[in-house]
């Protein structure tokens, strides 16, 4: 898998900010702090914040279905 491939964008379900971060390969992410309006953000509908709020799923739930 290329490091392109590990970079996901989250928009924040508050601000709408748009922010990349690297998706973890062996975990859920089950929050972070957005940068736009730097409120802690949580996964409320899955696993993780790039299932819910991302453009791509965290490889660790495509495993699980």
């Amino acid at each position: 898998m290329s490091e392109q491939q590990l970079i996901g964008n989250v928009t924040c379900p508050k601000c709408k900010h748009v922010q990349p971060m690297k998706i973890p390969t062996n975990s859920c992410r089950a929050f972070y702090k957005c940068e736009g309006c730097e409120e802690v953000i949580s996964a409320e509908k899955s696993c993780c914040v790039f299932c819910d709020y991302g453009d791509r799923p965290c490889p660790v739930s495509s495993e699980h279905k």
